[in-house]
């Protein structure tokens, strides 16, 4: 049973009635607050998209007073617990007294020879962070996170893409009584409130940290002035077993984040996927473009690297803000029980240790989160938004 808490709570339930689990969640979530819900976050796993639909539409009728968002999804995320690919709804809520909530829908217009999100929010001085659900299928997701430094300033996106049963066309966004087939929604969190983010991106490195000498769009040619692929081959040759089979099942690269720093260790890179080699050119292609004089170090990951990567952050991230009393949970659907054995690893974390605070979310196809102040879309990651009390 999830634990009230003054400000958060969440709800779960599981079947195939989706109206029926949508009130039973929501309301749970509504029930167990000590104050009025400003803010509703609720996420469906559903077959029918159209079911999927009735249920978000549900659900929003239970807090007409609050700003509510949501998506359909492949996994939901509450009550401590994942539950992967059965019908589901997760919910959670928030009294975040005196904050101020602005939620927004983003779709992307034909203009001249390129495309233009619309519908972003105003920007104001005492923005926090904004929770971004958005369609993998028809938003421009990885250009708008990656670019939105340009029309956002330093302002944190976190959250994740939705996703449902059926794939294309089956993605139903929620946004204040209202249903999105297609776009993005979210909800820009301002004044008197302590939000952070933490983003797990599950890796460990292997192999000397490399400058990049010479690249080609995502192409590296060479690391440390020589060819890229020897210098690969060279690392590989000097792991041990188990480590080969992990650069075999998913070989990844990190791009360090902070040039001037002496040492570059876990957690200073954006991770990147090794996606091949050119051995006529002796290349590695990577899921990205690297320009010329960065820093990068190839990476593995495994379920035992993504849990101490996990519980190393977010025991960090307790011991520097204090009481935490709410989280949302964006965990990638590679995670769970593909990476863990089950669904329930990544919330079981943040109870470990958080504590017993109220936290929903769900199983994202794609992950996005601030890494060294700016935002990315990630893959099998956790991105956590946590909510704590107010300092001294």
């Amino acid at each position: 049973m999830a634990v009230m808490t003054s400000r958060f709570a969440d709800g779960l339930a599981v079947g195939s009635d989706l109206v029926g689990a949508a009130e039973t969640a929501v309301g749970q979530a509504l029930s167990r607050l000590s104050g009025r819900a400003d803010l509703v976050c609720f996420f469906i796993c559903g077959d029918d998209p159209e079911d999927v639909a009735r249920a978000g539409e549900a659900a929003m009728r239970l807090a007409p007073d609050a700003h509510v968002v949501g998506c359909s999804a492949t996994g939901v995320i509450g009550d401590g617990q994942g539950v992967e690919l059965l019908p589901a709804v997760s919910a959670w809520a928030a009294t975040l007294d005196g904050a101020r909530l602005t939620t927004f829908q983003l779709e992307t217009l034909a203009a001249e020879d390129r495309f233009v999100v619309v519908g972003l929010p105003e920007r104001g001085a005492d923005d926090h962070v904004a929770i971004l659900l958005a369609d993998p299928y028809t938003f421009p997701t990885d250009a708008f996170v990656e670019r939105s430094v340009d029309v956002l300033g330093d302002l944190p996106l976190i959250g994740g893409l939705a996703n449902g049963l059926q794939g294309r066309g089956s993605v139903r966004l929620f946004a204040d009584g209202e249903v999105y087939t297609e776009g993005a929604i979210g909800v820009l969190i301002s004044g008197p409130v302590r939000i952070s983010t933490v983003v797990s991106q599950g890796c460990r490195p292997i192999g000397p940290s490399m400058v990049v000498t010479a690249s080609e769009d995502n192409l590296l040619l060479e690391l440390a002035g020589q060819p890229a692929l020897a210098r690969l081959e060279d690392i590989v040759s000097e792991l041990d077993e188990d480590d080969r089979e992990l650069v075999a099942s998913g070989l990844q690269i990190g791009v360090a984040m902070d040039e001037y720093a002496e040492r570059h260790e876990r957690g200073d890179f954006l991770i990147r996927g090794v996606i091949g080699i050119d051995p006529e050119r002796e290349a590695v292609a990577i899921g990205d473009i690297v320009e010329i004089g960065r820093t990068v170090r190839f990476q593995v990951r495994d379920a035992a690297t993504a849990d101490e990567d996990l519980y190393d952050l977010l025991d960090a991230h307790r011991e520097q803000l204090g009481k935490v009393d709410g989280a949302l949970l964006f965990s990638c659907n590679g995670r769970g029980s593909a990476m863990f054995g089950t669904a329930d690893h990544d919330p079981v974390a943040l109870r470990d240790t958080l504590g017993p605070i109220g936290m929903a979310g769900f199983f994202a196809a794609g992950e996005v989160g601030p890494v060294a102040g700016h935002n990315h879309v990630h893959g099998f990651t956790a991105s956590v938004l946590v909510f704590s009390s107010p300092g001294p």
